[in-house]
Order: C-alpha cells, then sequence, then structure tokens
C-alpha cells in the first residue's frame, strides 16, 4: 500500500499579516523557514525517504520543500490553493462564513473570478490520484496549501471526522494517507508543533 505524506506550506509573510493568499504569493517568514527545516529533520529522524516529491507550482510551497529536501522535485498547477478572485491579498476578515452545510465557501468566489469549493476538491483528488497511480510512488511527499488541502481531507473525510482526527491544521502540518485502489485513507496528522 503506497504512502502520502500531503504537506501544507510553511508560514508566509501573508499568513502573518492574515492576508488571504491564494494565487498570489508571499514568502516564506523567518518561522516558515525554520519550521521547514524542522520537517525536513523529523523526515530525517524518523528514516522517511521519498521515491518521489512534488509540489505546488507557487513560491511558498517550493521553497518550504527546497528547505525540508534536497531531492528533486516537480511542479504542479494541480496542488496549487484555492483561487480567491478579487479578494486575493485582501484581509481574512472579508472571507464569507462558512456554509453550515458543506463547512466551506462554496461556490462564493466564482462570482469574483475564483473557484468553487468543489472544483479545488476535483483538481486535488485527480492531481494526487494521478501521481499516486505512477509506479515506483510506494512514498511521496507533496506540498500544497491550507484551503487545497482541506478540500482533499473533506473529499476522504467527514467534517466530523476532520475535527476530531485533525485537531491542528496549521502552517507544515502533514496528512499523511494511504492509497490503494484509487482511494486514500486517511492515516493521521502530524504537526511541527509536536516535533
Amino acid at each position: 500500500m503506497a504512502e502520502l505524506y500531503l504537506m501544507r506550506h510553511s508560514q508566509t509573510l501573508f499568513n502573518k499579516l492574515h492576508r488571504i493568499q491564494g494565487a498570489s504569493d508571499s514568502p516564506l517568514t523567518k518561522q516558515g523557514i525554520e519550521d521547514a527545516k524542522k520537517v525536513g529533520a523529523y523526515f530525517k529522524q524518523q528514516g522517511l525517504k521519498f521515491d518521489h516529491a512534488y509540489s505546488s507550482t507557487q513560491e511558498r510551497a517550493c521553497d518550504a520543500l527546497e528547505f525540508i529536501t534536497a531531492q528533486p522535485y516537480t511542479r504542479l498547477k494541480g496542488l496549487k490553493e484555492w483561487n480567491f478572485g478579487v479578494f486575493e491579498g485582501q484581509s481574512e476578515q472579508l472571507n464569507p462564513k462558512d456554509d453550515s452545510k458543506r463547512h466551506s465557501y462554496g461556490d462564493f468566489f466564482l462570482q469574483f473570478g475564483g473557484e468553487s469549493d468543489l472544483q479545488v476538491q476535483k483538481r486535488m483528488n485527480d492531481t494526487l490520484t494521478a501521481i499516486m497511480s505512477k509506479p515506483d510512488h510506494e512514498r511521496v511527499l507533496a506540498v500544497s496549501h491550507g484551503g487545497a488541502c482541506f478540500m482533499f481531507l473533506q473529499k476522504w473525510l467527514s467534517y466530523t471526522e476532520i475535527r476530531q482526527r485533525v485537531t491542528d491544521f496549521h502552517n507544515c502540518c502533514i496528512l499523511k494517507f494511504t492509497f490503494a485502489d484509487d482511494n486514500f485513507s486517511f492515516v493521521k496528522a502530524i504537526n511541527v508543533k509536536n516535533f
């Protein structure tokens, strides 16, 4: 059974400033760099070696991955963050309330040039399924983003299960899944704060 380690990138300037950061980008903070290095040290300590590594095409994800490992990696647009349209770069206080039925922003950002939650979910699931279906992909590291990772989680876990099993979904949170027969099974969340 193959293993996927899906990680949210480390802290950025926009995270620190509480800015909406989807298709837009900002650099890693000093804390973000330190945390990514801690993840790399954790993987070494655990003896975890990856057959392949992947990253979103966005700078913050690529940079985080490069502080974790020196191994070659592939950048994929399918791992990019949710596009929030004209809300990009604005204060997080402008985010709408979650749709109470879906525990998501639903289609809200479509009217403003962004993506819907289900578009993000399908993109992430299609991309990660394609990755994990390749030969010699027994243990894979993929670095993505908070919103994109959360929508992928919601594909495979109920919101109640997410609340119970992913208690600290901050920057550098690692979501471990197994993969077989085109299905992902959530194993656990690993957080840099616990290293």
